[in-house]
């Protein structure tokens, strides 16, 4: 005897010694259990027609993620500070009095004084604010980008899990059937007892595999939903569709594209402008400044005597002046010019510089390496469609027909479908490998959030 055959030999024997004990319990209870239908949840998660999209799920992210509106909020807060940075400084008004102890003079003043802003100091502070508007937008648009990928994403990753999900419900089907026939047999007498046992221990192997893949895809729907920003309890079906069809761009014009519209490379352009404004702003409030002032004085003063006035009366000597005082109030740069300030912020403009290069460098490489990729996974994928895929479902069909007519051993059949769950399950990796390349892609190219104009459709 050949040595795989002595194996076979052996293992068989050893199968049917372990199930010899539990085929008479089984026999009873076991036909109820396997023959109780299941609903599909399948279709719970997925309607191919009617389902939604990945750009409207993009939408309603774009829409209802509360990070992405509080980061919204900062744009508003810069505005403001834009709006705050325009307007003049408000002039400043004083106002004293002096009140003698032991006589009545007293005098009283008021005086205004109006802050000039010579040198441009105003335009150079509204210029910084500018660039502080640009930046906070480009983060906004990143955080976007961000975004829609990450919902591409879990988006694909929901539709691997609920693919699986399908292919092991119908794959359960198919192990009901196998096992009612092979019920049949036995109750016929042409089979043995032992092969309905093994059956059912693959039927209920195949169950316990559809539950994990049911527990799989509802995570990858609530983490969907999640990114999102919808509710857990609000029904949402996927429209379920792996699509080939999808291309990105050439590569030339995608890596164009990166260092010309990235959302993130615009932000360091302008948080390298709003540097080089800072520093500008330094080099003016170093220079002089000066504002104009004005003041009004009453000073009541007079001396315990009397003397003749102009009709000849006794009066006290009193009098009562007013005096007018004007002039510039300068502020000269004789010892502090901002020279800390104007090195902070040129060191600060060289540092943002710096990460706007390496970041240009950065998406070369993504886009690079995001093509790289979508190659590799466009290459394992055809080698599963055209070599893989196809042979093995012939193979376990041919399995399963001959072993039905008899020609076949059951423990052959039940190996060649496990060799069937992995080549599903691994053409599934490589289907979301690919659209997960195809979005890394439109991500690291900065292409548009929205490539369609589907409505998105929620059920309550």
């Amino acid at each position: 005897m050949k040595r795989n055959d002595c194996f076979k030999f052996l293992a068989a024997s050893v199968v049917l010694i372990g199930a010899a004990n539990a085929a008479l319990a089984q026999s009873a209870n076991a036909p109820l259990a396997a023959n109780a239908e299941q609903a599909s949840a399948y279709t719970r998660l997925i309607d191919s027609a009617n389902g939604t999209a990945a750009d409207a799920l993009v939408r309603y992210a774009l829409e209802h993620n509360g990070e992405l509106q509080a980061a919204r909020k900062t744009i508003a807060e810069a505005r403001g500070r834009l709006l705050q940075s325009g307007l003049k400084p408000n002039p400043m008004i004083e106002a004293s009095g002096t009140q003698a102890v032991n006589s009545p003079d007293n005098i009283q003043m008021i005086g205004v004084e109006f802050p000039l802003e010579p040198g441009g100091r105003r335009k150079a502070r509204v210029a910084v604010a500018e660039r502080e508007v640009e930046m906070r937008e480009a983060e906004v648009r990143d955080f976007e980008r961000r975004l829609a990928a990450d919902v591409r994403t879990k988006y694909a990753e929901a539709l691997a899990a609920s693919r699986n999900l399908k292919f092991i419900e119908e794959l359960l089907g198919l192990t009901r059937d196998s096992y009612r026939l092979i019920r049949a047999r036995v109750e016929l007498g042409k089979s043995a007892a032992l092969d309905q046992n093994l059956v059912w221990v693959e039927l209920n192997k195949t169950d316990a595999t559809r539950i994990g893949f049911e527990s799989k895809a509802d995570i990858a729907m609530l983490e969907l939903k999640k990114v999102i920003g919808m509710p857990p309890d609000e029904t949402l079906r996927l429209r379920g569709e792996f699509d080939l069809s999808r291309q990105p761009p050439p590569q030339d014009e995608a890596l164009r594209r990166a260092l010309e519209s990235r959302p993130d490379l615009a932000a360091l352009r302008a948080a390298e402008s709003v540097a080089a404004a800072q520093a500008r702003q330094a080099r003016v409030e170093g220079k002089i400044d000066a504002s104009l002032f004005a003041n009004y004085q009453r000073m009541s003063f007079g001396y315990d005597v009397r003397g003749f006035n102009d009709a000849g009366a006794l009066v006290p000597v009193t009098g009562v002046f007013h005096n007018l005082t004007f002039g510039v109030r300068l502020t000269l740069p004789a010892r502090n010019k901002n020279q800390g300030l104007i090195e902070a912020a040129l060191a600060a403009e060289e540092a943002a510089r710096k990460r706007r290069e390496f970041a240009e460098l950065v998406a070369r490489n993504e886009v690079a390496a995001a093509y790289a990729r979508m190659e590799k996974a466009q290459e394992a994928l055809a080698v599963y469609r055209d070599r893989v895929r196809e042979t093995a479902m012939g193979n376990l069909d041919v399995m399963r027909k001959a072993y039905e007519l008899g020609r076949n051993n059951l423990l052959d059949y039940i190996a060649e479908q496990r060799r069937f769950i992995e080549v599903e399950t691994s053409y599934t990796d490589l289907l979301k490998e690919r659209l997960s390349a195809l979005i890394e892609i439109e991500r690291a190219a900065g292409l548009p959030l929205l490539l369609a104009e589907p409505k998105i459709k929620v059920e309550n």
